[in-house]
């Protein structure tokens, strides 16, 4: 028997393109409720938010506004945590 929670991944998750780069929106469940947000580019960097959120559209709408202020630019090619 694993110790491993089973991951629930949000119907929500999606690839997502702008000015030429893509990205992968994986959004899941963090067992008790809440939603992680972690977004991967093409390099295999990752980009997760330090802080849940209560619903997996939450996250998903945090994600499409980062990506509206700052440019997906900003979740490409780096590792960083972000709060949200």
């Amino acid at each position: 028997m694993s110790n491993n929670p089973e991951v629930t991944m949000s119907p929500l998750c999606q690839e997502i393109e702008s000015n030429g780069h893509t990205v992968s929106v994986n959004i899941y469940s963090d067992g008790k409720g809440q939603w992680i947000l972690d977004v991967v580019d093409t390099d295999n960097n990752s980009t997760v938010w330090e802080d849940p959120f209560k619903t997996d559209q939450q996250a998903l709408d945090e994600v499409l506004d980062t990506i509206k202020q700052e440019g997906i630019e900003c979740l490409i090619g780096q590792v960083y945590t972000l709060d949200e």
